[in-house]
């Protein structure tokens, strides 16, 4: 575990499927829109903050549990001046799909995207207080936060299984060039390329890179830069590695792009130890 006076990270190496942040004051937090290819699921234990999801804007305070679907472009930053707390857990979409999979919440075990992006009860706010508090317990066993974790989640999925998704479909094209993006996230890509590979014009992929991923086709590349960065630093690569293996020109400017869109260091996330 990380941590510094108003920021946490816990990761533990039995549960890989798991990791949580934790910020006291965020009042200085400023995060540029980005993704995950994790699930991602927030409380705001205090002050007040601004959620932008999609195309959606939310005001979200003290007690309001936000949901994040994997690869959705998102930035939660604190009102001007405010205080601002906020829990967050990232997990493995694999590992969740299994779970909602064996408690009969989907028909294949294949990932289905969740519509409620906020969601306010008190009964799971406190369950997610109580669950982060035991995976932040050195004294607990691994076998005790997964079966804590398993708990909650599955409560948690169960009360959302009503609520199918409604996302606007991505054509295939343009599905096309995100997972060639994707694949050559850590190459020099240029818009030429895309245009290239599509037969679109320039005006006409960056629109539907805005329209379909929230981003444009470059923003798109230096976030998945910035998530590949990101896995390797779990795996306790040494910053300047992981900063050329993800394709950054050099360690200052992945650790400036790290920091603009995460809104920490690598070296903070790095740190952060195999048990809380």
């Amino acid at each position: 575990m990380s941590q510094s006076t108003d920021v946490v990270f816990w990761r533990d190496a039995a549960l890989p499927f798991v990791e949580l942040r934790k910020v006291a004051d965020g009042r200085r937090v400023c995060y540029a829109p980005h993704s995950h290819h994790e699930w991602s699921l927030g409380l705001i234990t205090a002050g007040e903050s601004t959620f932008v999801y999609g195309n959606a804007q939310h005001r979200v305070g003290a007690n309001d549990l936000i949901l994040i679907n994997p690869e959705t472009v998102h930035a939660c930053n604190p009102i001007q001046g405010r205080a601002w707390g906020y829990l967050m857990l990232y997990i493995d979409t694999s590992w969740l799909t299994r779970l909602r999979y064996e408690a009969g919440l989907l028909r294949e075990a294949q990932w289905q995207d969740i519509s409620t992006a906020v969601l306010s009860e008190p009964r799971l706010t406190e369950g997610y207080r109580a669950l982060a508090e035991t995976l932040l317990n050195s004294q607990q066993s691994a076998d005790i936060k997964h079966q804590a974790l398993v708990n909650y989640l599955t409560d948690l999925m169960q009360q959302l299984a009503t609520q199918p998704a409604k996302a606007e479909p991505v054509p295939e094209q343009f599905r096309r060039l995100a997972s060639w993006l994707d694949q050559h996230a850590a190459e020099d890509v240029t818009l030429d390329d895309l245009c290239a590979l599509s037969g679109l014009s320039a005006g006409h992929v960056i629109r539907g890179f805005r329209q379909y991923f929230h981003l444009t086709p470059h923003a798109y590349l230096i976030n998945r830069r910035v998530q590949q960065g990101q896995a390797s630093l779990r795996s306790g690569v040494h910053i300047a590695t992981a900063a050329l293996e993800a394709g950054f020109a050099d360690q200052p400017h992945f650790q400036r792009t790290f920091k603009r869109l995460l809104a920490t260091t690598p070296a903070r996330y790095r740190q952060a130890g195999n048990k809380a």
